[in-house]
């Protein structure tokens, strides 16, 4: 029965939280973006490690929420664009997936190759993104926020894992 509220859940994660996001005024979703980011990134900023992004436009999607933002790097700050500008590349997914990136269950690139996360533009700048992402040491991150990362992470799995055992076992009864 738990399995099943959780795979409900899963499945219907963006869904539930559409709604009450876009309700969000844009000011409050562009504050909390960058405060997740200052502190998910604030060893590689404090580095300089953004500099390839300077002048340069990253926007990131979740497809399924219908949300995205644009991101650049200015100033030795990294910034969220106010209003629409044309994006040098783009990472586009839905939430599950991008929330099982975030947590290491799943590999960026295994996405891409089964068409889950897409990369669209400069494919070298994309490329460096994704390396900044992937050097990120969860370890370093706050404890609370290491721990709900963590957590949040596990229960996607678990939900999709039930999801594709339903749709095995379904299968194999239909054959």
């Amino acid at each position: 029965m738990i399995n099943k509220i959780r795979t409900q859940l899963v499945l219907n994660a963006a869904s539930i939280l559409r709604s009450p996001i876009h309700l969000l005024p844009q000011a409050v979703q562009k504050k909390a973006l960058l405060e997740a980011l200052k502190s998910v990134f604030k060893e590689a900023l404090e580095d300089g490690d953004f500099e390839f992004l300077e002048g340069k436009w990253l926007k990131v999607e979740v497809k399924d929420l219908a949300l995205s933002w644009l991101i650049s790097y200015e100033d030795e700050k990294l910034v969220v664009a106010d209003k629409p500008i044309a994006e040098d590349v783009s990472f586009s997914g839905n939430l599950n997936d991008l929330v099982l990136i975030a947590g290491r269950k799943e590999d960026p690139d295994t996405l891409f190759f089964q068409r889950r996360l897409s990369i669209e533009g400069d494919t070298e700048l994309g490329l460096e993104v994704k390396n900044l992402m992937d050097s990120v040491d969860l370890e370093l991150l706050p404890k609370p926020l290491q721990i709900l990362l963590n957590q949040l992470a596990d229960f996607v799995q678990k939900g999709v894992q039930s999801q594709q055992e339903e749709i095995e076992v379904s299968n194999a009864y239909s054959n």
